[in-house]
Parts: C-alpha cells; structure tokens; sequence
C-alpha cells in the first residue's frame, strides 16, 4: 500500500462524510493498518450558535484510523488543547 493511497482515501472519506475538502497533515503506519490526521474547515460553531451570519471558517483537526485495506475504523474531531503557564 502506497502512502499516497492512504492520503487519498482519506480525503475522499471526508469529502464523503462531512462535505468539506480535507488537507492530510499525518499518516502513520499502525501495527493494525492506518492512523491519519486531515485538516478540514468548517462554520464558526460560535458564530453559528449566535444565529449570526458568516463567512467565518474554524480550523478543525480531524482523526481517522483504517484497516490495511483503507477501511475506516474510527475518525473524531481532536479538541484542541491549550497549555497553561
């Protein structure tokens, strides 16, 4: 399986699943098949719970982990975490 196999099934799930164009940013070989990381924009869920109008987009970092074939096990949003000083 060629790595950029993997990046391909990746972006054509989340173009699938959620709609959204997807930017592979991680791909790793796992003892079990595949984990993957893509980043995907989306609407401002702030903005959007407002009831406000928008263009604003948030930056949404996105998991997946496939089998060796490319079937899809799980994907999840990440959150993001912040560090405090």
């Amino acid at each position: 399986m060629k790595i950029e196999e993997v990046g391909k099934a990746i972006t054509d799930f989340f173009k699938k699943t959620l709609d959204r164009d997807a930017k592979v940013i991680k791909i790793a070989k796992t003892s079990d098949g595949w984990m993957g990381e893509a980043e995907i924009y989306e609407e401002s869920a702030f903005i959007k719970s407002l009831g406000l109008p928008t263009r604003v987009q948030d930056r949404n970092i996105y998991e997946i982990k496939m089998t060796d074939t490319l079937e899809v096990i799980s994907y999840a949003r990440k959150e993001e975490v912040t560090k405090e000083e």
